[in-house]
């Protein structure tokens, strides 16, 4: 057909039968599209919903589990040399909620002592008390770690691996020297005030985000007098330490989680069955509380 040449009524019918047809094609595809956009948005939404409902129970059985633990109060033990105790009480739970400072902050402990996160972001929380067992060397630990220690101490000595207890309890004012010893220390060695404390806090806790001020955290050596070794007693706790409710706070490769260097002597008490699922799955306490 030519410009100008006058369209025949069945040219024009087949035309706008042509037409008619390709348009309702379009409209039916377009229609699919939304469709198949909609059939994906709501399964997507079920799906986060699904994780929604797992995360919310799991929170809510980790907190029944929490408040179902009963605490048990101890009496006298037996004194004994390197790590045993000069006086023992009875444990007291002098505190049910606590709620932390800092970057992660809002979280709420239900008085489970045990599992209290305290690190860079996690302040001591406010409030915070402890009845202290005063060790035979003088070290002093919260009262209520004290039989899961005896009873791993002993079994230690009856395989003729001899440790000791070298840090354990500090106020704030303690862990507040210690820093600035350390950033003397460094100073000493030619660095500047401001690298002195860079280096420093690779090594000790910013005042009131140290551990060792719950008294549940020990730095545990070789009693060397006993012939032991640092390195039999580091072996023997990372095999067994679990057992008693004791984990290895900062362990290698992990740095970048605990944000403290690797410290094959520092132990945190988490009780037995929070000790045995990290030892198990390899975690860190940040990872397990999370």
């Amino acid at each position: 057909m030519q410009i100008g040449e006058i369209v025949g009524f069945d040219d024009y019918t087949d035309y706008r039968t042509s037409t008619k047809r390709n348009v309702k094609s379009k409209k039916v595809l377009r229609k699919k599209k939304r469709q198949h956009i909609k059939n994906n948005a709501m399964l997507v939404a079920a799906v986060g919903f699904f994780f929604l409902i797992v995360c919310v129970g799991a929170d809510m059985r980790r907190y029944i589990v929490r408040n179902s633990d009963s605490l048990m109060s101890f009496g006298d033990y037996i004194d004994v040399p390197e790590g045993g105790i000069k006086q023992s009480g009875l444990t007291k739970l002098s505190f049910s909620l606590f709620k932390n400072k800092g970057d992660e902050a809002g979280r709420v402990y239900d008085g489970d002592w045990k599992l209290i996160l305290v690190n860079k972001n996690n302040p001591v929380p406010d409030g915070y008390d402890v009845e202290l067992t005063t060790l035979s060397n003088g070290v002093q630990v919260d009262s209520r770690i004290y039989p899961d220690l005896q009873n791993m101490f002993d079994d230690m000595r009856a395989e003729g691996v001899y440790p000791v207890v070298g840090e354990g309890y500090r106020t704030y004012e303690e862990q507040e020297k210690m820093m600035q010893d350390k950033i003397d220390a460094y100073r000493a060695e030619g660095h500047s005030k401001a690298g002195a404390k860079k280096l420093a806090k690779k090594w000790v806790a910013k005042p009131g985000t140290s551990e060792h001020e719950l008294g549940i955290a020990l730095d545990i050596n070789a009693a060397e007098e006993m012939g032991s070794d640092n390195e039999d007693v580091y072996e023997w706790l990372y095999n067994n330490a679990y057992k008693y409710g004791f984990i290895l706070r900062y362990p290698q490769d992990k740095e970048d989680i605990t944000g403290i260097d690797y410290e094959p002597w520092h132990y945190r008490y988490v009780g037995k069955e929070a000790a045995a699922q990290m030892y198990e799955c390899g975690l860190t306490l940040e990872e397990y509380v999370n």
